[in-house]
């Protein structure tokens, strides 16, 4: 029997239809292995950065104590709906997920590269993110087994060899995202 060394939560699910479009917030969700979230704008190619598409985007989560520390530590106000990511997560240290395989409820993903700030979600808020955001901007993720989301569900680190090889070997062929040079 494996120990589970730590465990969080899926606080919230948002999706926009398009590229500057509101997030909306969804109870649940469907997540498709290869896709993301349909209706969201990079599931469907209608995002900002869809025309530098990577499979590392497939879908975005960022920590509930992000928003936390940006109100303490920066007088920032930042709703879910206002970060721009798909999933907002409690007692997760994304950061330590890049390259490693976690489950939200039965869904398997795989933590592809950190996701940075950018001048764009200044712009689109009003609001001074974006040096408060370096290092702490989420996660962006591939979907490898796909399911429904649920507010509320687990999730978990996953050890490599629980992930079967073929599934393991398709995912791992392709290379992770390098960070952007410049933001």
């Amino acid at each position: 029997m494996r120990t589970v060394l730590w465990e969080g939560a899926l606080e919230s699910i948002h999706v926009a239809a398009g590229a500057s479009q509101p997030m909306r917030s969804l109870a649940e969700a469907p997540l498709v292995a290869g896709v993301g979230i349909p209706g969201d704008r990079y599931a469907e190619k209608r995002g900002t950065y869809s025309a530098r598409h990577h499979i590392d985007r497939q879908v975005t989560l960022i920590e509930e104590e992000t928003l936390v520390a940006l109100a303490r530590d920066h007088a920032i106000e930042l709703a879910p709906h206002e970060h721009r990511r798909n999933l907002t997560t409690r007692g997760v240290a994304l950061n330590h997920l890049v390259g490693r395989y976690f489950r939200i409820g039965d869904c398997l993903l795989f933590g592809g590269r950190l996701n940075v700030p950018c001048r764009y979600l200044e712009e689109l808020l009003g609001k001074k993110v974006f040096k408060p955001l370096i290092n702490r901007s989420g996660l962006n993720a591939r979907v490898i087994v796909g399911g429904t989301l649920r507010a509320g569900a687990a999730v978990r680190p996953v050890d490599a060899a629980e992930v079967d090889p073929g599934v393991r070997a398709v995912n791992e062929a392709h290379a992770l995202e390098p960070p952007p040079e410049v933001w």
